[in-house]
């Protein structure tokens, strides 16, 4: 028998290898022909405490966890309980402990799952050098159907600058575990094998920070600052060895409103700029992108939304920092906001990003969020694009040079300092079309109109949303919780069900005119979000005419959406 998905949650104390073996048996899946998906969870110390890692394997690309858990393999019992709630089981699920273990909490004794106990540290302690979780991803591999051949190849890629000893040791426990795996199977029918299809296609893993640092690179970003914070650092870490090989620069910079000033001053000089940050950084950050937008300086800021507010839950996944994006900077300042649908979709949606701020000469946010940025997906290798940061830059005999020219499109020609005949000042004062400072009425109204018009005049094409199936229903969203939503219509079309799914890529500006052709013959609407105050639901009711039959499902994080609960909701609407 195989499975089209197989779901396999792995916990364990700190140190444990938790997420070694998730990583592992992820790449393993994607060497072998699989798609997966692998999300991580761990407690408030984010270092040293409990750890999860949660993983799905599939014949077909997947984006979003499952509604359930086929396997839950424990290393120990340290702390599980506090998963318990991100661990939906079946009665056809298994729960794998080690016999060693002793006293498991009542989540384990209590749940409807079957359990088996099989002997991890018994097996470690008979191989030199051995360790629980290379047993343990012998066990998951071959449960899985993952071939000895591609598991060896991870092992060998990792486990080479360990040394042989320690190469041979995980060799002999992964090959022990997967006997211990050929046992359950025979013993109590445990049977998750995938389809593996062949496939030329290259396949690419990463996780969506690493895919918006890669999207900032293709983009033309060659110069970062930023302040590490949880969930964003990754996006740092990778920028770091690559911006560097590209000649670009990355400066860690000591607190968030450094790190926004110095990448306003990268970009004055002429080289696109980014930073990253999460929820409490982009609140810090808010008057410095006023000054971006002011001083039309082109710049970007990945947010990489957590729980909030305040420090909140670093570890976990929340949309609620749309409000602060949208309506956060003092004064009349509009700027840009976009979301990306999908870990692979950070990539286009950050070079895109890059591309309308410099096109634009303003301030962008990137909202990401934890979900996205820290879950690794194996995907096809995304196409090369052909937006690079390309902005009008000032040339030529600039005699009478007016930095901030009221041109038909809004966007005015950049002087990069020692332009000769290009100086001029930039601050956050209201100027006249020259850049001096000016509090006349005509003026400001002047470059207000101006700083509007070039985003509403703007083409965005046809990127602004993701816009699949037909029906008179749609369903509204944005961000991570793109792919449950799309998950869950797809269920529902194989039962017959038309539904829209209308994914917004770009929050702001708005652009009521291509709501109302992507809402053309829709009559009832259901926006779904991760917030507690319906922000998103809000937001859609400020912006456009939605259908009168408007329901929202919007609950806040740490727990994800399945895509079960939207299969609900959409049929209680009818």
């Amino acid at each position: 028998m195989t499975s089209q998905s197989v779901s396999i949650a792995i916990t364990g104390a700190g140190g444990a290898g938790v997420m070694t073996a998730g990583q592992m048996l992820l790449d393993a899946a994607a060497k072998a022909g699989l798609y997966g998906l692998m999300t991580r969870s761990s407690g408030p110390q984010i270092r040293g405490g409990e750890a999860a890692a949660f993983i799905r394997l599939s014949a077909e690309p997947i984006n979003c966890p499952d509604d359930h858990f086929d396997v839950l393999f424990c290393f120990d019992w340290m702390n599980v309980d506090r998963f318990a709630a991100e661990l939906p089981l079946r009665t056809d699920s298994v729960i794998i402990g080690d016999e060693a273990a002793k006293n498991p909490p009542e989540m384990i004794t209590d749940s409807i799952a079957r359990q088996v106990m099989v002997p991890l540290s018994e097996a470690a302690k008979e191989i030199e050098g051995g360790r629980p979780n290379m047993i343990g991803l012998g066990i998951l591999g071959e449960l899985a159907g993952i071939p000895l051949d591609a598991l060896q190849a991870i092992l060998e890629k990792v486990l080479k600058r360990k040394g042989q000893a320690a190469l041979d040791a995980s060799l002999e426990g992964m090959k022990k575990g997967m006997q211990v795996a050929r046992d359950l199977e025979a013993e109590i029918g445990i049977d998750l094998h995938l389809e593996r299809k062949e496939s030329k296609s290259t396949r690419w893993s990463l996780t969506g920070n690493e895919a918006a640092g890669m999207g900032a690179l293709r983009g033309g970003v060659r110069f970062c600052a930023a302040y590490p914070i949880t969930p964003a650092t990754e996006i740092l870490e990778w920028l770091a060895p690559n911006l560097e090989k590209v000649g670009g620069t990355l400066v860690q910079a000591e607190d968030e409103l450094a790190s926004v000033n110095m990448i306003i001053g990268g970009s004055f000089g002429g080289v696109p700029s980014i930073t990253a940050t999460s929820g409490p950084g982009l609140a810090l950050m808010s008057e410095a992108l006023g000054l971006a937008v002011s001083a039309e300086i082109p710049i970007v800021v990945v947010d990489v939304m957590r729980g909030g507010p305040s420090t909140g839950i670093p570890t976990k996944s929340e949309q609620s920092d749309l409000n602060i994006a949208l309506h956060g900077l003092h004064g009349d300042a509009p700027h840009i906001v976009t979301a990306p649908s999908s870990i692979s979709d950070c990539l286009f949606t950050t070079q895109w990003t890059v591309h309308l701020a410099e096109a634009m000469q303003t301030a962008a946010i990137v909202l990401s969020d934890q979900s996205l940025g820290q879950s690794r997906n194996v995907i096809d290798k995304p196409a090369d694009l052909a937006f690079v940061a390309q902005r009008e830059v000032a040339t030529g005999d600039l005699e009478d040079y007016k930095r901030y020219a009221l041109t038909d499109s809004g966007v005015s020609p950049m002087a990069i300092p020692g332009t000769a005949g290009g100086e001029y000042v930039a601050d956050g004062l209201e100027t006249a079309e020259n850049a001096r400072p000016s509090s006349s009425a005509e003026d400001h109204y002047a470059q207000l109109d101006k700083r509007q018009r070039k985003l509403d005049q703007f083409d965005y094409g046809q990127h602004w949303a993701e816009i699949e199936g037909e029906g008179e229903l749609a369903v509204i969203t944005f961000g991570s919780v793109t792919a449950p939503v799309r998950e869950a219509i797809k269920r529902l079309e194989a039962e017959g069900e038309k539904i829209k799914m209308i994914s917004m890529r770009l929050l702001m500006p708005a652009l009521p005119d291509k709501m109302d052709e992507a809402l053309a013959g829709v009559t009832k609407a259901l926006v779904v979000e991760q917030t507690h105050s319906k922000q998103f639901y809000r937001y859609l009711r400020s912006e456009f005419d939605l259908p009168a039959q408007t329901t929202v499902l919007a609950k806040p994080g740490p727990l994800p959406f399945r895509p079960n609960e939207i299969v609900t909701q959409i049929k209680e609407l009818g």
